[in-house]
């Protein structure tokens, strides 16, 4: 008897990626493709949608070119995104009508002042879970509403559609046939009502948004449609936005349990269960998934700047060969570094919420090099996922003895030691991290009755627990030299 598989798409925000899985949850081959990142003014990030598209393709057609069984086998596809990333088409030509505005985007943060001064903020909280920021996809279409010439018109005729990254693929991969998306990316839109699961009709008049543009909204574990290749349709099954995919995918299926995906940004998001709690200290409320009839929801803490500070070493300081070279680094620098790096390249995310903070390095002396900002980047990656888990402890009165890791630099020895001593918690890795990908597939595979809840919990198997090593005096004056850091930081921009 032959095996079945899942076809997971795991499109992020430097990459996009494919991974065949058979039903034992065996990843059996990855594709991966980098696309590029688009940067026309200080502040503004972008993508071409037919960048992301055509390189998501590339990487889906490799693993199809290369199946050998039946492609009847392959029994659905499961889509998992870079979240709140905002693309405007025509849905006559199927062209958008400007590049996708990045989640990391900061060209909104004034617009989202004026949201304020309309006393809109605690309305959005109650309803959206979110908080008035330009890191969500609302303002981003008010944007280019606005501001490209002709889409305004267009709209009000009917004639524009809006997805995030989910629903631009499945347009395209179902050849226009569904406009859709799922609870999830619909709840980071800042227009989403995550209490009634509706589309929220107060905030789409406040952002001059037309309910036309919008994606009908399903389940997670739902049929979105189908795609075909060689006259074979597959089934796609579900999508999750990719942190919620990772909760799901760590088998963070319980309420308080958690864990942290350290990817281009860094998220940390805990299981509340069947009710939205509001967080006091700076956090989102959103939907972790709708499956099986129940919608259940998360707490989150969300960091701009992680993997992608690593990128910034590589790329812009040229002071590194490759994230795996930080590693390296930073474990050789045996002195006690008094440098610190806060990577507010775009503001500061959960608990501080400021549009308006940006980057800097503290604590520079003569002979500071460049091992010592190396390793003090990789520290703030530690140091921010604290703010968070402090908070998050906080609102949920759940105290975490264990904190589940993932995503690409969860790979870095260093940087899970380092972020047990600064928490004084077990940091948890398992052997596959790839957890944004599985939980895709995973639920891809649920919803097509090949797995259950049951087998996602017993795939988890651990690599490696990491310890706290370092004392309570050390961790204190570590963590005070952070904090003094990030007020120093804060409202950079504002004159």
């Amino acid at each position: 008897m032959e095996k079945s598989y899942i076809i997971s798409l795991d499109q992020g925000t430097t990459s996009s990626r494919a991974l065949l899985i058979d039903e034992k949850g065996e990843i059996i081959q990855i594709e991966q493709e980098e696309f590029q990142q688009i940067y026309p003014k200080s502040g503004w990030v972008e993508h071409d949608p037919q960048d992301i598209l055509n390189s998501q393709l590339r990487v889906l057609h490799k693993i199809l070119e290369h199946i050998t069984f039946p492609l009847n086998k392959v029994k659905a596809i499961g889509i998992t995104n870079q979240r709140e990333t905002t693309i405007v088409w025509d849905c006559i030509t199927g062209k958008p009508v400007y590049n996708a505005i990045v989640w990391q985007d900061k060209r909104t943060s004034d617009y989202c002042e004026t949201l304020k001064k309309r006393k809109l903020t605690k309305y959005i909280r109650k309803n959206t879970g979110l908080v008035i920021d330009s890191y969500f996809s609302g303002t981003k279409i008010n944007w280019i509403l606005e501001n490209i010439a002709g889409t305004k018109e267009k709209a009000e005729k009917g004639e524009l559609r809006f997805g995030t990254v989910d629903s631009w693929l499945i347009w395209n991969l179902t050849k226009g046939e569904h406009h859709v998306t799922d609870y999830t990316n619909a709840s980071r839109t800042l227009m989403y009502n995550i209490n009634t699961l509706s589309w929220d009709k107060k905030l789409l008049k406040e952002l001059e948004i037309p309910i036309s543009m919008l994606p009908k909204v399903k389940p997670s574990s739902s049929i979105f449609g189908e795609f075909e290749y060689n006259g074979t349709k597959i089934p796609i099954a579900s999508i999750l936005g990719d942190q919620q995919a990772a909760l799901f995918g760590q088998a963070c299926l319980k309420k308080g349990d958690a864990k942290n995906t350290y990817g281009t940004g860094c998220f940390l998001l805990m299981n509340t269960g069947k009710k939205p709690q509001y967080s006091k200290n700076g956090l989102l409320t959103t939907i972790a998934w709708g499956l099986n009839g129940e919608v259940k929801y998360a707490i989150e803490g969300s960091i701009f700047i992680a993997g992608a500070a690593v990128q910034w070493l590589r790329d812009e300081m040229k002071v590194i060969e490759s994230a795996r070279h930080s590693e390296k680094i930073a474990l050789d620098l045996e002195v006690e570094n008094p440098v610190y790096v806060v990577p507010a390249f775009a503001g500061l995310g959960a608990p501080y919420w400021d549009m308006y903070a940006r980057g800097a390095i503290f604590g520079l002396t003569r002979d500071t090099g460049a091992k010592h900002v190396t390793k003090a980047t990789l520290d703030s990656l530690a140091y921010q996922t604290r703010d968070i888990l402090d908070a998050m402890q906080a609102d949920s009165g759940i105290e975490l003895k264990k904190l589940k890791v993932d995503g690409g630099a969860s790979a870095n020895n260093y940087l899970m030691q380092f972020q047990s001593n600064i928490l004084n918690k077990s940091v948890v890795r398992p052997k596959v991290v790839e957890s944004t990908a599985m939980g895709a597939a995973y639920m891809a595979g649920i919803t097509v009755g090949l797995w259950t809840e049951k087998d996602v919990i017993e795939s988890k198997t651990v690599d490696r627990v990491f310890n706290s090593e370092i004392s309570k005096k050390q961790r204190k004056k570590l963590y005070k030299g952070w904090k003094k850091a990030v007020k120093r930081t804060m409202n950079w921009e504002i004159n």
